[in-house]
C-alpha cells in the first residue's frame, strides 16, 4: 500500500472510530502531542489529554454521543513525514437529549510514526461557508 493509500486508511479509521462514538480507537488515533482547533470553542485545545478531558465532559455533564459521521470530498497532501488531509464532514450529535446536525470543513494533519503508522498530530474543524451545497 502507497503512503497515499495509507494516510486514508488511518483517516477512515479515525473517522469510522468517531462515527461509531468509540472513544478509545478514536484518540487512539491521535498522538500524545496533539492540537486541535474547533470553531465551536474559544480556545484551541493544545493536546490529546486536553481533548480527551473535554471530551469526558461533554458525556458525563451533557449526555454528548456521536450517532453518525460521514466524510465526503477528501484530499491528501504528503510532504515527506507528514500528510495533510483534508475533507467535508457531515456529523449527527445528541447532546442534552437533543440531536444537532453539522456540516464542516475539516483539516487533519498526520504524523508517520518510526513504526511506520500514521497518526493524526492536529485536527481544525471549520465551519461549511454559508450557501455551499449539503452533500
Amino acid at each position: 500500500m502507497n503512503e497515499r493509500d495509507q494516510v486514508l486508511r488511518a483517516a477512515a479509521e479515525l473517522v469510522s472510530a468517531f462515527a461509531r462514538n468509540d472513544r478509545d480507537a478514536y484518540f487512539g488515533a491521535f498522538t500524545i502531542d496533539a492540537s486541535f482547533v474547533f470553531h465551536t470553542l474559544e480556545q484551541p485545545l493544545l493536546s490529546r489529554d486536553a481533548y480527551q478531558a473535554l471530551w469526558d465532559r461533554w458525556r458525563s455533564e451533557d449526555g454528548f454521543e456521536v450517532l453518525s459521521c460521514t466524510s465526503s470530498n477528501a484530499f491528501v497532501s504528503l510532504q515527506g513525514d507528514v500528510a495533510v488531509f483534508i475533507h467535508d464532514v457531515a456529523t449527527e450529535l445528541r447532546m442534552l437529549g437533543e440531536r444537532h446536525f453539522s456540516q464542516e470543513r475539516e483539516t487533519i494533519v498526520f504524523r508517520q510514526e518510526q513504526q511506520g503508522l500514521w497518526l493524526a498530530c492536529h485536527e481544525h474543524l471549520s465551519a461549511m461557508p454559508e450557501g455551499l451545497p449539503i452533500p
